[in-house]
């Protein structure tokens, strides 16, 4: 960075980049901050943004801020400076989740990779019907490797695991629905008109017709009988992330791995749906990969193919998010 509008400059399009990362219930859990004359920006969780019924050991929340990490690394090398991440850089203060430095040009490792920062903006959460084109396995393949280098591993369930996978995640949403606890907490983080975060109601998408796909409602639980019904793919094709420990760097790691899946489909021109609900319980979490002891800490899961674009979820200011600079409120 030469001078102060240059940091200010790329600090904003960092941040930006970083702010349009999926986050639990649109939570965005995080903020930022610069150390002046050292080109490396901080990220620390905002825990009043945390959801303690939903995620209480805060992982979804480090799943989010991996996520941002993914952006705001791919963003760096658009800009021809290589992102030096450090994970948890201090014990002593559990909020500062990253560092990333911005050190000379990017290694031509990085460049031979294809370029994720255009994808960050055109990505979204598709809750929609896809189409019955199959996803073809060379792209799931680079997927795959994608996540490798993050430090984690993406499954490519069979159909009968697929069913039952799916089964797990419908027990989850049927417990989502009937806990008060969780619908209050739910509803709470619901986006309303002019809200700068949580989820719309419009973003929810149908429910299955034939009822073999649960499909998260951030609308009042009353309301999904109304709701509108579609016929989903009969086989979704899902994908498994998981990490091979179940630490804070395990959860950064997958969030990062999860958003380079997320940038690398988009350029292929698909779409993704999380599938979070059983990650949301222990026990349904831990049925998520019995019979697997290779797959070790499940961290999402995807469904994926060929659909629409998705529904836009609201932002807040990148001013909002970077410590000293004049937010205006969230």
């Amino acid at each position: 960075m030469t001078s102060t509008l240059t940091a200010c400059t790329t600090e904003h399009l960092l941040v930006t980049a970083a702010a349009a990362a999926p986050s639990i219930h649109n939570t965005q859990p995080w903020r930022f901050s610069l150390a002046p004359g050292t080109g490396t920006l901080t990220v620390h969780a905002v825990p009043h943004r945390a959801l303690p019924l939903t995620d209480p050991d805060t992982r979804a929340l480090h799943v989010s801020v991996g996520a941002a990490l993914c952006n705001l690394r791919a963003a760096a090398v658009h800009l021809g400076r290589e992102p030096v991440v450090r994970l948890l850089p201090r014990p002593d203060a559990p909020g500062q989740l990253a560092t990333v430095r911005l050190a000379g040009r990017p290694r031509l490792g990085l460049l031979r990779h294809p370029d994720l920062y255009r994808a960050i903006w055109r990505r979204r959460s598709c809750r929609l019907p896809f189409s019955p084109t199959p996803v073809p396995e060379s792209v799931i393949d680079e997927l795959a490797e994608a996540a490798r280098l993050d430090g984690a591993e993406l499954h490519r369930p069979a159909p009968a695991e697929s069913a039952r996978l799916l089964r797990l995640t419908a027990a989850a949403d049927t417990r989502n629905a009937l806990d008060p606890g969780r619908t209050a907490e739910t509803l709470a983080r619901a986006a309303r008109p002019g809200d700068a975060l949580g989820v719309p109601a419009y973003a929810s998408g149908p429910l299955d017709a034939a009822g073999l796909l649960p499909m998260r409602s951030f609308g009042d639980p009353r309301d999904r009988p109304s709701r509108d019904r579609a016929p989903f793919e009969p086989e979704p094709r899902l994908l498994l992330l998981t990490t091979r420990h179940d630490l804070r760097a395990d959860w950064l790691r997958a969030g990062q791995a999860l958003q380079h899946v997320l940038l690398l489909l988009t350029l292929h021109g698909l779409r993704a749906s999380m599938l979070h609900q059983a990650l949301e319980w222990p026990d349904l979490r831990a049925l998520m990969t019995a019979g697997h002891p290779d797959r070790c800490a499940p961290q999402m899961l995807l469904r994926i193919g060929y659909g629409p674009t998705g529904f836009p979820t609201p932002r807040l200011r990148t001013t909002a998010l970077i410590d000293g600079a004049p937010s205006g409120g969230e």
